[in-house]
């Protein structure tokens, strides 16, 4: 009898060992744009021979299929002097990315009742900047989100760095980061709070509903420790703690620039999006939809920027992308509704967008 038992215990560890080994070895398979299959050593590879050739110290990336991230990687460093290795944990700012997750954000004010996409911002906040143009008054959510307020950029790169209007806002486009900051001093006000109770609002309303555990717009702790280090486009160091951009928006929520997160935490973002989950259909109806057309390229497709996100026509309907570009940290992610399918690479370079490009096209998206 005891025999008999040691057998059948000897057998059911065998059968362990090879479902174990067998489960192991098993490798998820990998679709691209094209629903072509492709493998991780392949894109692996692809991702380290553009590292080297673009002069990129590290990175955080990832790929979804049918909504769920089916490769995860990080690669080199986040401070290469001390050859601290990007991992999981490594923190990257994700610069204009962040105007995408901000008119998400925004939607949850909209869907509360709290803010109307077409109300004039000045009746929630008089912007004193611009209290000398009465064209200012004109200024809505929408336009803003869209980039169609009639504000530069930013006011460092105007004449005299002063803030102004440039056309009659909702008659066209211009890219504004200003725009968006107006409409955070808004969100700000209807909070009645400071910059520090918007990141709280942001986390309650947004990330930790998302599970998004390090995904923030202003720095915290553990951010700042697992950050990693910035490089120009030569690969050196920039000192940040002196970098004029670091220092003007040090502890203030920028909704156009200054959200901070990685790959895996991002994804779960974009998942949302792209299911279509949490914000209401009337709020994706708005959000996704083109407001703004950009350009045209050679190829026909016909871009647009809807509220923060850009867009296409012809192959590209359904495809979301962004960019972004601070100093020392480049960006880029993509996700296709239709197709249940996207990726997004953080960098510490001065290259993210360039590899955002050529990893879409690689990855099927020509």
């Amino acid at each position: 009898m005891k025999k008999q038992i040691l057998l059948i215990l000897l057998s059911l560890t065998f059968l362990l060992f090879i479902l174990t080994n067998c489960s192991s070895n098993e490798e998820i398979e990998i679709k691209n744009y094209q629903n072509t299959e492709v493998s991780k050593d392949s894109i692996d590879g692809f991702l380290e021979r553009k590292m080297k050739e673009l002069i990129i110290p590290g990175l955080s990336f990832a790929i979804i299929n049918s909504g769920q991230v089916v490769h995860h990687k990080t690669l080199g460093y986040s401070n290469i002097e001390n050859k601290e290795p990007v991992t999981a944990k490594t923190i990257f700012e994700g610069a204009s990315m962040s105007k995408s997750v901000f008119a998400f954000f925004v939607m949850k004010y909209v869907e509360d009742g709290q803010l109307d996409l077409d109300k004039p911002l000045f009746k929630y906040l008089p912007y004193e900047d611009l209290e000398n143009d009465e064209r200012y008054k004109k200024i809505t959510a929408r336009m803003v989100l869209s980039h169609r307020s009639g504000l530069p950029n930013w006011r460092e790169n105007e004449e005299g760095k002063k803030l102004k209007i440039k056309f009659d806002p909702g008659t066209d486009f211009e890219y504004s980061g200003e725009g968006y900051q107006y409409l955070t001093l808004v969100l700000k006000e209807i909070e009645g709070a400071d910059w520090n109770d918007l990141e709280k609002a942001f986390q309650n309303k947004i990330a930790k509903p998302l599970g998004l555990e390090n995904t923030v717009f202003i720095q915290n702790d553990y951010i700042k420790n697992n950050k990693a280090e910035p490089y120009d486009k030569n690969g050196k160091r920039i000192d940040w703690k002196n970098n004029y951009w670091y220092n003007k928006d040090k502890n203030t929520f920028v909704a156009a620039s200054s959200i901070h997160s990685e790959a895996l935490d991002f994804s779960k973002w974009m998942i949302t999006v792209m299911k279509k989950k949490f914000l209401s259909e009337n709020s994706y109806n708005e959000i996704l939809r083109p407001h703004s057309k950009l350009n045209t390229s050679e190829s026909g497709t016909t871009y647009f920027y809807s509220l923060g996100f850009i867009t296409g026509d012809n192959n590209y309907k359904n495809t979301y992308f962004h960019s972004g570009s601070n100093d020392g940290f480049t960006c880029w992610y993509l996700f296709n509704i239709e197709k249940d399918w996207g990726f997004v690479v953080f960098t510490n370079s001065e290259y993210g967008e360039e590899l955002g490009n050529e990893l879409f096209e690689y990855l099927g998206g020509t």
